[in-house]
């Protein structure tokens, strides 16, 4: 039989639903793969082996003692972010404060996983506290890129996409606040989705913020769909939750079809400066897809105070997030995230009321975008992966970063109009790695992005490029 790890998702959960292959071969496969190329990576560095085996016998002996809904997993080896709780297995949230911490219960999105037959096989690496858009803390070290282990995988859901890229698992969970989703899935050539919030239910200190929601990543449109049909849904925890549609996501994935009305961007008119290579890509990406029944034409929202109001709004975040925590253990904190808590701490009320009043507009001005246009497109970041070694970046050509958060703009700009945005790989640069493309919709239009990425996904012809081995390519 092929190798399991180099199937879809879409494709194992089908030999599980036929019992071609067990949910124990499943997890065996996916444990060999990880002892085969995780020390390259450092993607996964806690291993829940007996957990998965166990769970993947209980499901062995319960098989087909109830109906399954169609995106029903049967067995399937997932990987679950270092910040998601999974019941009896280490969370450390990349920090020293909880280093040795054990789960008592899972996260939601955990339990709705596990509720639709995945096993979790492993937690997926990420920065202190998901405070970064690469991967490294003081707990694990730092994981690197499959496409080229002496670079990046992004961040904070690193770990996840970096799994992914390298077959260690199928599905992988990840959480987006600033890009946390998008980033890795462009850096490391797998798809991932921040949904519109409240797609999928989540449990936050902050209930009515819609900054930050948890999304679906994976190898391919129609697993990224199958993903998504699992996680979405409301909960009474949650107030900004809704039910699950009717018509399920992974219909739409596998109805590729483009909007007549798209709208693309290089820059979204705010960007200091981006990379050639990447601005190349996805502009060539975007003429792809013009024809005579598809307009495509250079446009984007009024997005000018988006930094601005995101500066406001995530530090204040931070300070709902970790100012206890602070208090605490400060010695036990890293600086960039100390930092992130003091600026929060710093604002005025004044300050944080103005930012949300702004965020509003700034929202309310991307919602009347969309009744002329279908879908935005623009690059998902402004460089392509960097070398491993550096937590963020300090300039691009003669652009001075006043953050190291702000060469992140191409993710955190979207972030704040509340609107869906998915990133697929649309071309590779001159040595070979991949390009992210980001697609944008009106709040709760994930049926159409995903619809669209899957046409688009099939005219780029680069799903095939993962999973790969991880590879250090001679330097030149």
């Amino acid at each position: 039989m092929t190798d399991l790890t180099r199937l879809s998702a879409c494709a194992v959960v089908d030999l599980l639903r036929r019992g071609k292959v067990s949910p124990l071969e499943a997890v065996e496969a996916s444990l060999a793969r990880i002892a085969a190329v995780d020390k390259a990576l450092n993607a996964l560095p806690t291993v829940c082996a007996d957990r998965a085996r166990d769970h993947a016998r209980r499901l062995m002996n319960t098989r087909g003692s109830a109906q399954r809904p169609d995106h029903w997993l049967h067995g399937l080896p997932v990987a679950v972010k270092d910040n998601n709780e999974v019941a009896g297995v280490r969370c450390t949230m990349g920090s020293r404060v909880y280093a040795d911490r054990i789960s008592t219960r899972n996260d939601l999105i955990v339990d709705r996983l596990e509720s639709a037959g995945a096993i979790v096989v492993a937690k997926s690496n990420l920065p202190e506290f998901a405070a970064g858009g690469t991967t490294s803390n003081d707990v694990f070290g730092t994981t690197t890129n499959p496409w080229d282990t002496r670079l990046t995988c992004g961040g904070s859901s690193g770990g996840s996409a970096s799994a992914l890229a390298a077959g260690e698992v199928w599905l992988a969970t990840g959480n987006d606040f600033a890009g946390s989703i998008r980033i890795p899935s462009a850096f490391c050539g797998t798809v991932g989705l921040r949904p519109t919030p409240g797609t999928v239910a989540r449990l936050q200190r902050q209930p009515y913020s819609p900054l930050s929601v948890e999304g679906p990543m994976a190898r391919t449109v129609a697993d990224l769909a199958l993903m998504l049909d699992c996680e979405a849904g409301e909960h009474p925890g949650d107030p900004l939750s809704r039910p699950a549609p009717a018509q399920p996501y992974s219909a739409a994935a596998a109805s590729p079809r483009l909007p007549t009305r798209i709208a693309f961007s290089p820059d979204l008119g705010i960007f200091p400066a981006i990379d050639p290579e990447i601005a190349r890509a996805v502009r060539t990406a975007a003429g792809m897809l013009e024809s005579p029944a598809v307009r495509v034409e250079e446009a984007c929202p009024d997005l000018s105070d988006a930094h601005a109001v995101f500066s406001v709004l995530r530090s204040h975040i931070y300070v709902g997030r970790l100012a206890d925590t602070l208090d605490r253990a400060r010695d036990r904190m890293t600086a960039p995230v100390v930092w992130n808590v003091e600026q929060g701490l710093a604002r005025s009320v004044r300050e944080v009321v103005d930012a949300e009043i702004a965020q509003a507009e700034l929202a309310r001005r991307a919602l009347a975008f969309f009744d002329d246009h279908d879908l935005l497109l623009c690059p998902a970041t402004l460089v392509p992966p960097f070398p491993a070694d550096l937590t963020r970046l300090d300039r691009l050509g003669t652009f001075a970063f006043d953050s190291y958060y702000h060469w992140m703009i191409p993710t955190y700009a979207i972030t704040v109009t509340a609107c869906p945005a998915l990133v697929l790989p649309c071309g590779l640069t001159a040595a070979g790695l991949p390009i992210g493309l980001q697609l944008v919709g009106p709040p709760r239009s994930e049926h159409r992005l995903l619809a669209a990425a899957a046409w688009m996904e099939q005219a780029f012809g680069l799903a095939g490029r993962v999973p790969r081995d991880p590879a250090t390519p001679a330097a030149s």
